[in-house]
């Protein structure tokens, strides 16, 4: 059974064309059970592509097409402005929390041009996620088109070392010579290292009839028109949603190019749940119960804000931390805070929510 675990959709803003629900629906009508996501350097659309998933019967895998920084996150260089490509596959729960991680310090932190993440990055975030050496823009495959084996093996064994072996190379074809050319030295490769070598589509649009819309949201994305001479396009063609029998015509000598990427499905199993609210822990003293520390908070504030604190002030801050204890509210309070505390830091004026207007709690939660 052959899985497509290289696609980009909608949210791989102004380069992938497929919207999630009909993208969803062709594979499960070409009778694939799982469908990877791997947008590029962003999580958008994780979230609406589960849920369609699921709903289909299809199995989801939650991925990435990451920005790799050639040297450090933080580099500013002129050399920075060409990041490797890398996709990454989220195969459980911790996985799915290193992309969140990942995504979210590549734009923090790695942001130069594209959001970028590095070599000491990924080591932190590693556990949970498999890799797939990417396309022509991957490190890897930059190395094989240089001539560079001895560098494109040292980056393979970097990355089997960190991802514990979770890491496959991987061959696309669109009938250019560029795919032509390098298939059969990864196909090599990976038979000398005893690497899977798995087959991916890098889809951007789901029908094969999408092709030229889709040369044209790159025009868009490119500020060039479709006749301009030396503009960005993609090499080759079939950049669509193939169905398996399309791909095992691709590689008729290498039927294991297809069963691998199976070998990635079973390994996946990865389940969000959705029936409960998931607010960040808050900073609090160790051996502090939330709520407890709230109040004493809320308590030191309207002491320093009522030079008469009443019992009807009292009474009423207590009913009101109750309140949010029994409605399960109190972690969302230091949320609020942080971000009350920091706009009255910085001099910007703000207001509340109309539900918490009145509220004595939040107003004494602040720290001035």
């Amino acid at each position: 059974m052959f899985t497509h675990l290289h696609t980009h959709t909608e949210f791989s803003l102004l380069d992938g064309m497929s919207k999630v629900g009909p993208l969803v629906e062709r594979v499960q009508a070409l009778g694939q059970e799982a469908l990877a996501m791997t947008d590029h350097g962003a999580l958008y659309g994780a979230i609406d592509f589960y849920a369609a998933c699921t709903s289909r019967g299809v199995k989801p895998i939650i991925g990435l097409e990451a920005y790799v920084a050639p040297n450090s996150r933080f580099g500013r260089e002129r050399s920075d402005t060409s990041p490797y490509h890398l996709v990454l596959l989220a195969r459980n729960l911790e996985g799915y929390k290193n992309l969140i991680a990942l995504t979210t310090k590549a734009n923090l932190e790695g942001y130069y041009y594209k959001p970028r993440v590095d070599r000491e990055l990924l080591q932190m975030h590693s556990a949970g996620l498999t890799v797939l050496s990417g396309c022509p823009s991957s490190e890897f495959h930059r190395r094989i088109q240089e001539g560079d084996r001895e560098g494109a093996v040292q980056v393979i064994n970097w990355y089997r070392e960190v991802f514990d072996n979770n890491y496959f190379l991987e061959v696309q074809d669109h009938g250019d010579e560029k795919f032509t050319r390098l298939n059969p030295l990864i196909a090599e490769i990976g038979r000398e290292l005893g690497i899977p070598v798995v087959a991916t589509n890098d889809s951007h649009f789901t029908m094969e009839n999408e092709a030229d819309a889709h040369d044209t949201l790159l025009c868009i994305g490119t500020n060039a028109t479709v006749d301009q001479q030396n503009r960005y396009k993609f090499d080759g063609k079939g950049y669509h949603v193939k169905s398996e029998a399309e791909m095992a015509l691709l590689y008729p000598d290498n039927p294991e190019f297809l069963s691998n990427t199976q070998l990635i499905t079973d390994s996946c199993d990865l389940e969000l749940k959705f029936d409960r609210q998931l607010l960040p822990a808050p900073p609090i003293p160790e051996g502090r119960e939330s709520s407890d520390y709230l109040a004493e908070i809320c308590f030191q504030g309207l002491h320093r804000r009522f030079e008469n604190v009443t019992s009807e002030l009292q009474e009423r801050l207590t009913y009101e931390l109750d309140v949010l204890r029994q409605t399960g509210f109190t972690d969302y309070m230091y949320v609020v805070k942080e971000i009350a505390d920091y706009a009255h830091k910085a001099g910007i004026r703000m207001g509340v929510r109309g539900s918490a207007a009145a509220s004595i709690s939040l107003m004494n939660s602040m720290s001035a």
